[in-house]
């Protein structure tokens, strides 16, 4: 008997091609992106000077120095974020302020060293590119360079799914400046007896909105728009009387910007150095700019801080050490120069619109060197070649 030869296994049916996928698909949407840059393309062309070339949309940005203008050019640099400021701009949906925030950060530290801010690049991050919301959050960078005279040359919107939330975001900026080298500001130029001059700020600014939420917002939650709870947006919604305004608002205030301020100050009067006042609070970043063997003692008789800063202690059960080393208390930027300039130097601020006052003096101590200190005093971050400052008195009552 035969057997008969085994049946051959059928082919398998041809495999189905691939379904087609697109980057849209894995979350990154190229239209959307350049919408946002179509609407931000009229932000952009408002912040601008005569020396940048070219406009928005190369890989790169130019700006044409004119050496002949200076003597002895130094560039400086800073570069810096805002921070958890964006959790309040994320759970009150409002985006067109965190900008102006962002710029401040990077045109006033420019300006401690007397530099005048000339170009600044941005950077945004993002869980996906909302245009509307891009466009909101460049305006603001374009009104903060507007109001620093410094050029947006540039920047980068990047979108990062499954590594940020879908409606997270971030935002960096690097800034350069110039400066005359025989012109550079710092601890060299202060001298005993110096006036220690206060600019008001403009709230908050953008430094300390973690113990803020921590504070006011109630626990987190990570569901909600910046991790905020519903809880915390009611908070953020409510009118708080001793504010006139919401609490939300009052958070999203921008941060002043004092280049422009400084730099006239500086044009018209002997200004030995100035300090940003961020994160630290105004004794640890007055320390930065002084020389070993000096003391700067600031008067808090001298001003009384805006009410916001009350409701956030009280409320918060922050006590005043604690305050005075994360915010500003209501003192954002001081300048430093001789006592005799001190008054022109009020009188000037106040008329660009900054209010100013003398808050303190500088005084020498080499016998106490850097090391200890009063209560109340902070060293500079370099003890063996910073001096102190301290806070002493006692500010008046609230209201």
């Amino acid at each position: 008997m035969v057997t008969p030869p085994p049946t051959p296994t059928p082919a398998p049916p041809p495999a189905s091609p691939p379904a087609t996928v697109s980057y849209r698909d894995a979350g990154v949407d190229i239209d959307a992106g350049d919408r946002a840059v179509a609407l931000m393309r009229e932000h952009v062309a408002r912040a601008t000077r005569p020396e940048v070339v070219g406009s928005l949309g190369g890989f790169a940005g130019l700006f044409e120095l004119d050496v002949t203008r200076y003597r002895r050019p130094l560039l400086a640099s800073s570069t810096d974020g805002v921070g958890t400021k964006i959790a309040i701009a994320r759970a009150v949906g409002r985006h067109d302020t965190v900008g102006v925030d962002l710029v401040a950060m990077v045109v006033d530290d420019l300006v401690v060293c007397g530099a005048e801010p000339l170009f600044l690049l941005d950077y945004i991050a993002c869980g996906t590119v909302v245009p509307e919301r891009i466009a909101a959050i460049v305006a603001g960078i374009a009104q903060g360079c507007q109001q620093a005279g410094a050029a947006l040359v540039g920047g980068e919107t990047a979108e990062h799914p499954g590594l940020m939330g879908a409606d997270d975001y971030d935002l960096a900026a690097t800034g350069v400046g110039v400066v005359e080298a025989d012109a550079l500001l710092g601890p060299d130029r202060v001298r005993p007896g110096d006036a220690v001059v206060a600019m008001a700020s403009s709230g908050l600014h953008s430094n300390g909105y973690s113990l803020v939420r921590h504070a006011l917002l109630g626990p987190p939650d990570p569901d909600g728009p910046g991790g905020v709870s519903a809880e915390g947006r009611a908070a953020l919604a409510r009118h708080e009387d001793d504010l006139d305004t919401t609490l939300g608002d009052a958070l999203l205030v921008p941060t002043r910007i004092y280049a422009r301020d400084c730099l006239a100050l500086a044009e018209a009067l002997d200004v030995h150095a100035f300090a940003h006042v961020t994160g630290g609070g105004l004794a640890a970043n007055l320390a930065r700019v002084l020389p070993a063997g000096l003391t700067a003692r600031l008067d808090r008789s001298t001003w009384a801080p805006p009410p916001l800063f009350v409701l956030l202690a009280g409320r918060g059960g922050i006590p005043r050490a604690e305050m005075e080393r994360t915010f500003n208390l209501g003192v954002g930027m001081v300048a430093l120069l001789g006592a005799d300039d001190a008054p022109a130097a009020v009188d000037l601020l106040a008329a660009r619109g900054v209010p100013a006052w003398i808050v303190g003096e500088v005084t020498a101590h080499p016998d106490e060197g850097t090391a200890g200190g009063a209560a109340g005093s902070v060293n500079g971050a370099g003890a063996a070649e910073e001096g102190r400052a301290e806070l002493v008195g006692e500010h008046p009552p609230a209201g």
